[in-house]
């Protein structure tokens, strides 16, 4: 199969290539190596990859380039994961959010439609849950308010990806990531942050009294379900969760990091955070039934294989 992925250079990105480079997919990476975190832990993501695929530098907004480079490949499927990423930062900059996450991915949509590519795989967020009350949240849920311009834009291009489906019969999947961690996490996500952090003995910030929950999930079962897409034959337009269907509060996070380090935390209590949400929690029986979803990496072993990689990652140039 010939892919093109955008955002390939990133966390998931890099992670998913690995896999689809091993099971013989034919991949071409778009990725603009912005600056929203250091470019050079991008590029030297794909450093194992650079003989296996094709790597394009290419900003998603450059709506010609886009449609050119589309063209040019015409892959089986296109798996969208560049995105303007995190909640706080999208408040301060909504307009980069929304010409990044919404134009972006209009431009990369219209770019296949106009080269036939069958189908579409787009990464969105369990941001777009909002402030829900019940849980675990469910595909089919009524999505009535969100409470950061990244959330906003993730249900947006959910929206979009709907548009082409039914307009242009394109297949269009996305995909509801719930608080992915693991090796080459983002340094800005909290996994990242307090492990380095704690181990150089300085103070983590926590956003509230600690009990806030998330639905963690290790990157080898985000990949899974999203390699699982590729063949899925579903309804032409469709939406799933990917997460652990497992909650954790952060005072528990922070205490299973210390637990791995075997160093202990400095922690500055702050007050909650305008747009972060107070519960993630992952409906998955969709994903279970529907694309053989099953995640195996529980918390309390994916944070000491985190913490293994930050501490050889140290030793690494």
């Amino acid at each position: 199969m010939k892919l093109i992925v955008t955002g390939g250079a990133g966390f998931i990105g890099s992670h998913f290539v690995e896999k689809a480079v091993a099971s013989g997919h034919e991949v071409t990476i778009l990725d603009d190596f912005n600056d929203f975190y250091d470019p050079a832990i991008k590029r030297a993501n794909i450093v194992p990859l650079q003989d296996a695929v094709r790597i394009v530098e290419l900003d998603i907004r450059d709506a010609e380039r886009v449609k050119t480079v589309v063209a040019e490949t015409k892959p089986d499927a296109i798996v969208h994961l560049a995105a303007r990423a995190g909640v706080r930062p999208s408040i301060q900059q909504p307009e980069l959010y929304i010409d990044t996450n919404i134009k972006g991915t209009f431009n990369l949509l219209e770019a296949a439609r106009l080269a036939q590519v069958p189908r579409f795989i787009s990464a969105s967020s369990s941001s777009v849950y909002g402030v829900l009350k019940t849980a675990p949240f469910r595909e089919d849920m009524c999505l009535n308010q969100t409470i950061s311009p990244y959330a906003a834009t993730k249900l947006a291009a959910e929206q979009l990806c709907s548009n082409y489906s039914y307009l242009y019969g394109l297949r269009c999947i996305s995909l509801r990531f719930f608080t992915v961690y693991g090796p080459r996490q983002r340094p800005d996500l909290a996994i990242h942050s307090f492990t380095k952090a704690i181990y150089e003995g300085r103070s983590i910030r926590q956003f509230g009294d600690g009990s806030t929950r998330r639905d963690y999930t290790y990157i080898d079962d985000i990949v899974q379900g999203m390699e699982a897409c590729l063949g899925y034959e579903g309804p032409l337009c469709d939406v799933f969760n990917l997460g652990e269907n497992e909650t954790t509060t952060l005072g528990t996070l922070i205490t299973s990091i210390e637990t791995a380090l075997q160093r202990k935390a400095q922690i500055e209590v702050l007050p909650e955070q305008p747009g972060d949400v107070p519960l993630t929690y992952a409906d998955i029986s969709k994903a279970r039934a529907l694309l053989a979803y099953q995640p195996h990496t529980k918390i309390h072993e994916g944070i000491p294989r985190f913490v293994d990689w930050f501490l050889h990652s140290l030793s690494r140039p």
